[in-house]
């Protein structure tokens, strides 16, 4: 280090580095260079004895360079190239209606509205809120797969927040009857895996357990190497779940498995794909199966017994019972200002209600609020946007006080007709309004779907857990 700083300072560059000079840095370039080369590859087309080959901006990414009678070669291997789409990948399959008109585009900012075109919002959102019960049922649970690692005196701050939600999520994935056997576990926006990492340890032994963990983005620190071997499959699967289609996946093509759709602070937009990815295009395509009789088909899948029960609860009374290949979901929500109209499963609620596409936007901006609201000064501001941008870094699969929202939605850019408590509120219903949309859909798609608090809101601002049951599958126990 010392002979590369000496070299520099006398304006030479270092033995076996490259002698391109970088003006912009006031250094020579630190690339590695070939044996009997000058230039590393980057700046060859600087070099004398490189000029008869011409060095252009390769097409795919014009972040590198590419020899010119080198390019279709290049273009064959280039890591920005189009890979081939897998199976399961089927474009805008969970995106809903392509006909559906978008968010008008002259939509202005909620910084934008007079203070008469805000009133008249919040009044629309109370009247649409009436009959809405604004504070949910608590549900706080942990369960003992994780009572050693919470107890951990090594742990700060952050890791026993991300580890409470994960014990509480875990608890309630139990109590809900879902943790057992026989069973795939998909888990949406995986991130690291951590989710799924402690059902697979919960579930200990059991037999016949598959994991499913899609992202769509590659992700550093995963914990996929630290599964138990034996009764458990982990699959990696990296895809938009716009476009993830499960039964194309080989180990749910039969739908014997039943599914299990969880996820930890699944990104507004990512919910809603989520739930189609469910319960319209998962769900939807055994739908010819229900015309065989779902004691032979559930005989034949051998699956649990409590769905044998169910089965046979089904023939006694002579009702035709659909056979659910969805068991279950269990998602913490998270980041409602990153909804998307075009994607919603609630729109039909919406329209109901008399309200549409603006609306829906204005709400879904306002929503930030419930998170943004407690923040006092300016310099607070900084230090709690400072504070939450290091926490995504430790854990990225969470963006309360909104680590991706624009200046335009803060407390301090607003009409100043609202108190902060009141903003504060106001935001909440903005999230209770957008979430029970979705739990319409679930109904109608033959769910039991239920909202409820998982954690205090001192360990996460984004505290509301969306669970829902096939509707045949239900009981007093559960659904209370």
């Amino acid at each position: 280090a010392e002979a590369m700083a000496a070299s520099h300072a006398s304006g030479f560059p270092t033995e076996g580095r490259c002698s391109y000079y970088v003006e912009k840095k006031k250094r020579f370039c630190r690339m590695v260079v070939a044996a009997g080369k000058r230039f590393c590859g980057e700046h060859a087309g600087a070099a004398e004895e490189e000029n008869s080959r011409k060095r252009i901006l390769c097409p795919l990414d014009p972040k590198h360079t590419v020899y010119e009678d080198q390019l279709t070669k290049h273009l064959k291997k280039c890591n920005s190239r189009e890979k081939p789409k897998p199976d399961f990948f089927i474009q805008d399959i969970n995106a809903g209606l392509k006909d559906e008109a978008g968010i008008p585009e002259q939509l202005v900012p909620i910084s934008s509205l007079s203070e008469e075109q805000l009133e008249n919002l919040i009044k629309k959102l109370r009247k649409a809120s009436e009959g809405l019960n604004s504070t949910l049922k608590g549900r706080i649970m942990s369960h003992p797969a994780l009572y050693d690692a919470l107890n951990d005196p090594k742990n700060g701050d952050c890791a026993t927040k991300h580890l409470k939600q994960q014990a509480s999520i875990l608890g309630n994935i139990e109590k809900l009857k879902l943790l057992g056997p026989r069973r795939c576990f998909v888990e949406f926006g995986a991130g690291k895996g951590k989710l799924s990492h402690w059902v697979d340890i919960a579930l200990k032994d059991a037999e016949k357990v598959h994991f499913i963990l899609v992202e769509k983005v590659t992700t550093r620190f995963k914990v996929d190497g630290k599964h138990r071997k034996k009764n458990a499959v982990f699959e990696r699967v990296q895809i938009d779940i716009q476009h993830l289609c499960l039964n194309k996946i080989p180990v749910l093509r039969e739908g014997t498995l039943p599914v299990v759709g969880i996820g930890k602070h699944l990104c507004g937009v990512a919910t809603d794909l989520a739930l189609r990815c469910l319960v319209e295009t998962y769900a939807a395509s055994f739908e010819q199966r229900n015309e065989e009789p779902l004691a032979k088909r559930i005989k034949n899948d051998k699956t649990e017994k409590e769905i044998n029960t169910l089965a046979k609860e089904g023939n006694e009374t002579n009702v035709p019972q659909k056979w659910n290949p969805v068991a279950g979901i269990v998602i913490a929500l998270c980041c409602h200002h990153r909804c998307d109209w075009r994607h919603y499963v609630g729109k039909d609620y919406f329209r109901a209600l008399g309200l549409g596409a603006a609306e829906f936007y204005y709400f879904q901006r306002m929503s930030s609020w419930a998170t943004c609201g407690m923040r006092k000064t300016s310099l607070e501001a900084l230090s709690v946007s400072t504070k939450n941008i290091v926490n995504q870094n430790d854990d990225g699969d969470e963006h309360e006080d909104g680590g991706h929202r624009s200046l335009e939605d803060s407390t301090e850019s607003l009409p100043g007709i609202l108190t902060v408590e009141e903003k504060k509120k106001i935001g909440h219903l903005c999230k209770l309004l957008i979430d029970q949309g979705r739990i319409q859909y679930l109904q109608q798609k033959g769910f039991s779907p239920a909202l409820q608090y998982y954690v205090d809101p001192l360990v996460s601002l984004e505290n509301v857990l969306l669970t829902a049951l096939p509707t045949h599958s239900s009981s007093p126990e559960i659904t209370g």
